[in-house]
């Protein structure tokens, strides 16, 4: 009888199967895991993990919280799960801010104001002060790796940084702040005012346009980060504004003409930024362009017929781009008929929730790989 072959022969048959199995679907990893101890042997292996990650590329949508408008409210507590990866519990908090690089960053009030960033994979927990100077009226903020060199591909524990942009309660100006883990301290607070040309023209022509009382306010949606730059969108034609938390400068940008309320900022394929809306049944992205002489214009890049991909609402007017995922370029389209996810290269729609507030979707993004979660402690039970 011939020999068996060698056993790091058969580990590296099983690991080339096991490598592609759907990111999306991880309790696959979790189920084969399970099989044998060989199996989980191979799965828990760092250079198995580096390998999945490199080969599926951006990570899978394992989960979304959103947020609402101001007058509506906070939403319902919790992780909706988008695959069936065995998340920790999600812990207290009030408002979700954003998920990014593996991470959630949560706003809480029990005792006081503070931020809370979440690993959902490991379960990680870190409780950070709010910024002192800053009365917030409406904000947003970011959270973010900051480890030298990273992928962001699969990003669990390490150096973070939490950005904070929200409107003075009483001056109506724009402020900022980015706090780094590292450090454990907030930077001095960056302002915007009248003493932007740009943010005082928004000012004046907002007062002109507008028959009551206008508070520039910041938009209670998701952040875009491109680089060392955050972006986030005022009250009023959706301007732009861009800080820059290397630097901690605050500036403003203008959006393209457009007649769209609820839009959405986003990173393009060439890491511009971009700017999603719908006008009645089309979606329309655009792309700011910078030459090199510096000047900056607003490029429609692509139009979309919604009415062709997904079930027709009872009024495209109640359409309207809910988020971005990225990485993966997947626009989020929320509609009296439901939530949908849409590819933008490939075109596939798929349907996430039944009809809901959503006026800002927040992907939660990551590999849910062996070394995380529940087979850490499993491959430990088993002595492998």
């Amino acid at each position: 009888m011939a020999a068996p072959p060698p056993a790091d022969l058969i580990d590296d048959v099983t690991a080339e199967i096991l490598l592609r199995l759907p990111p999306d679907e991880p309790e696959h990893l979790f189920r084969a895991a399970l099989v044998c101890k060989p199996w989980l042997r191979v799965l828990c292996d760092p250079a198995f993990r580096r390998r999945y990650r490199a080969f599926h590329g951006a990570p899978p949508l394992l989960g979304l919280l959103h947020r609402l408008q101001v007058l509506q409210g906070d939403p319902e507590l919790g992780l909706v799960p988008a695959t069936a990866a065995p998340l920790s519990p999600c812990p207290y908090y009030r408002r979700p801010l954003d998920c990014r690089h593996g991470r959630v960053l949560l706003h809480a009030d029990n005792s006081d104001w503070h931020f809370v960033v979440w690993d959902p994979v490991t379960g990680d927990q870190q409780r950070v002060p709010e910024p002192k100077g800053i009365p917030w009226l409406i904000y947003t903020g970011a959270v973010l790796c900051a480890a030298a060199g990273c992928s962001h591909l699969d990003c669990h524990g390490g150096p973070f940084r939490i950005v904070f942009v929200a409107t003075h309660d009483y001056t109506s100006t724009v402020m900022a702040s980015v706090y780094s883990s590292e450090s454990g301290a907030w930077s001095a607070l960056a302002s915007l005012d009248g003493g932007c040309e740009v943010y005082a023209q928004h000012i004046r022509d907002a007062v002109a346009n507008i028959p009551y009382p206008y508070t520039p306010y910041v938009q209670p949606m998701r952040c875009t980060l491109i680089g060392d730059e955050i972006y986030c969108i005022i009250r009023w034609r959706n301007a732009i504004v861009k800080y820059n938390w290397a630097s901690n400068c605050l500036s403003m940008i203008n959006p393209p003409s457009h007649n769209a309320f609820d839009i959405a900022l986003m990173v393009m394929e060439d890491s511009t930024l971009g700017f999603a809306c719908t006008e009645g049944p089309c979606l329309y992205l655009w792309s700011r362009k910078v030459n090199s002489e510096g000047a900056a214009e607003w490029l429609r890049c692509k139009a979309i017929e919604l009415e062709t991909i997904i079930p027709v609402p009872n009024s495209w007017d109640q359409s309207f781009v809910a988020g971005y995922a990225e990485g993966v370029d997947v626009i989020f389209i929320s509609s009296d008929v439901g939530l949908f996810t849409i590819e933008l290269n490939s075109g596939k729609v798929r349907k996430l929730a039944e009809p809901g507030e959503y006026f800002s979707v927040l992907p939660y993004m990551s590999f849910y790989t062996p070394d995380g979660g529940r087979l850490s402690s499993l491959a430990k039970l088993t002595d492998v």
